[in-house]
């Protein structure tokens, strides 16, 4: 009798990206995070699934994360390390540093959550502490901190960024943290072979994973562009009535685009897993009904966005004055289609995601998982034992673990054993819970018209729809004319126009106009706000053409003392709400 009784279906789905760091003119990475996330997050998440057997999830990569992957590989392989900090690690001597290079190193090295990455480790507060006593004194402070000070702070800053799972189980590691201080070359050596090992297994380990059966891969338009603002500006009003819209009334020829990053999303997944994904986890859970079906078009079977948009789209398709409890429309999938092409759509759970995300980082890990559980627990007891809910939860699976104890070590570890052994949850991927729900074993209802919005709050406001923003949108409008009129005129030869294709497609993605904004850190929003317009830049000059003067202008300042949550680097589904 309980073998037959409905179960909980869990759908738990890691989302995995980077945009794309690397500036074409000097090759180089502007910025570290690819590999930084790589030895520490994409590290862990695989490891903890290794570890877990019973446990099965979804991950999605994003293509534009795996050519730099790929990239770092590379240069690991060639010996070319094109990446500034990562060469620093691995210069045979500090003595000669120059000032472009200490200046590098100190305004790097301390980036990461202080209470979690800096201040458990004794050696690594002590290197702050004298910074912190130094750098009043400006660039006088450099007659103070020597090249072993530099040397100790690169060691420390990559140990900091390391895996939970690679300090357990890596006796390189172990022993430089023991040792503490006073790194030689070959200390550094010995830190930058092991990254260069963890980042060679990273992708291998993935597709291990997925081909035993424990893993979902799924994809994401290539270089993670808001597809349905490629489509059309005006979808943003679905949710946003009176957002003021960019001056450039649409993305001039955006269907084209959006098509070609939808397809260049698949030859990768092709190409690096051996199939095409089954799903496509569009970027920032964008969607509109146009991008639905044509994601569906494509030959995309599932998808997924947030709640929100979910309760926008049953307003729409329903002409709806209220919503019946959440439980009895959330906990399904939806088809959306038309004549010729369907799709099924998965909605996350705000409330649980952005437990993981925000909140459970600051609770023991026993507390996190009995809450996450008794969530579930209280899902499935209104279902009443008629029904099975397909609970989808869906977040970040790397910006989230900076902030928990240990890398979120125990709070993963432990969950994936509760969830792995409960009598009525059932851990699927959404490819199996696709077929489930068609063959009529799960639940599935049909959704006749879909509001355009995003995981975020279910509308676009992250991205358009404010002055910075929107100013983002007309510069890319306008290298996207100039692209437009230079290659219909066919004055580029077809590599220089493959080239020029790239580096739109780089612009075009979500990262740059997701920083504009004043509730981003003044430092973030300068770092994106400058690599956006380089990159901009970089189009122009493959174009041959001069770039506007308003490049050189940046786009938004930023807060001076943000307050965001998690450092801007995640938002929740829905707004917070206040405490009482």
């Amino acid at each position: 009798m309980t073998a037959s009784l409905p179960k909980l279906y869990l759908n738990l789905y890691w989302h995995m990206h980077q945009p794309d760091y690397r500036d074409i003119t000097s090759g180089e990475y502007v910025l570290p995070w690819t590999y930084l996330h790589a030895i520490k997050d994409y590290t862990d998440m695989a490891y903890h699934l290794e570890s877990n057997p019973g446990a099965r999830v979804s991950f999605n990569f994003v293509p534009v994360l795996l050519d730099q992957l790929e990239d770092y590989v590379e240069q690991f392989d060639s010996g070319n390390i094109r990446d500034p900090l990562l060469a620093l690690l691995a210069k045979d001597e500090m003595k000669s540093l120059t000032q472009d290079e200490r200046c590098l190193i100190l305004h790097s090295c301390f980036k990461g959550h202080h209470e979690k990455m800096l201040a458990p480790f004794e050696h690594y507060q002590c290197l702050y502490n004298m910074y912190v006593k130094l750098e009043p004194h400006g660039k006088s402070m450099f007659n103070y901190l020597s090249g072993q000070y530099m040397a100790d702070l690169l060691v420390w800053y990559h140990l900091a960024w390391t895996g939970e799972s690679v300090r357990r189980n890596s006796p390189e590691v172990q022993a430089l943290m023991n040792k503490g201080s006073q790194f030689t070359p070959e200390d550094r050596q010995t830190l930058f072979k092991l990254i260069a090992t963890l980042m060679r297994d990273l992708i291998p380990r993935y597709r291990a994973l997925e081909s035993a059966g424990q893993i979902e891969i799924s994809t994401t338009p290539h270089y993670h562009p808001i597809l349905p603002l490629l489509l059309d500006f005006r979808s943003t009003r679905d949710a946003m009535p009176y957002a003021p819209l960019p001056h450039y009334q649409h993305y001039p020829h955006g269907k084209q685009r959006a098509r070609l990053h939808i397809e260049e999303a698949q030859v990768s997944h092709q190409r690096r897993f051996g199939k095409p994904a089954n799903g496509m986890w569009p970027a920032e859970g964008a969607v509109s009904h146009d991008a639905l079906l044509l994601l569906a078009e494509h030959g995309v079977s599932w998808t997924a966005t947030g709640e929100g948009v979910l309760a926008n789209s049953l307003y729409k398709s329903f002409d709806r004055s209220e919503l019946p409890p959440r439980h009895e429309y959330l906990y399904k999938p939806y088809r959306v289609g038309n004549a010729e092409h369907e799709i099924l759509c998965f909605f996350r759970d705000d409330h649980l995601s952005d437990k993981i995300g925000f909140e459970y980082a600051n609770q023991h890990a026993d507390n996190a998982v009995a809450d996450f559980i008794g969530s579930l627990e209280a899902i499935y007891a209104q279902s009443n034992g008629e029904q099975s809910p397909v609970v989808s939860v869906i977040l970040d699976g790397e910006n989230a673990w900076e902030y928990y104890p240990y890398n979120g070590y125990y709070f993963l570890s432990q969950l994936y054993a509760a969830l792995s052994q409960h009598e009525h949850i059932v851990m699927l991927t959404p490819s199996e819970l696709a077929e489930r729900s068609l063959n009529g074993s799960l639940p599935l209802s049909e959704l006749p018209a879909v509001a355009a919005g995003s995981w975020v709050y279910g509308s676009f406001s992250t991205w358009i729809g404010s002055a910075d923003k929107n100013r983002g949108w007309d510069l890319l409008c306008a290298a996207k004319e100039v692209f437009d009129s230079v290659t219909q005129q066919g004055l580029l030869t077809e590599k220089e126009t493959q080239a020029a294709s790239r580096q739109l497609a780089i612009c075009e993605g979500s990262d740059w106009f997701w920083w504009l904004g004043d509730y981003n850190s003044a430092l973030s929003v300068s770092s994106f706000d400058q690599l956006f317009r380089q990159n901009l830049a970089n189009l122009y000059r493959l174009l041959k053409h001069p770039a506007p003067s308003n490049l050189g202008l940046a786009i938004s300042s930023g807060a001076i003392d943000s307050t965001a949550a998690n450092a801007g680097t995640m938002r929740r589904g829905q707004a917070a709400e206040s405490p009482t």
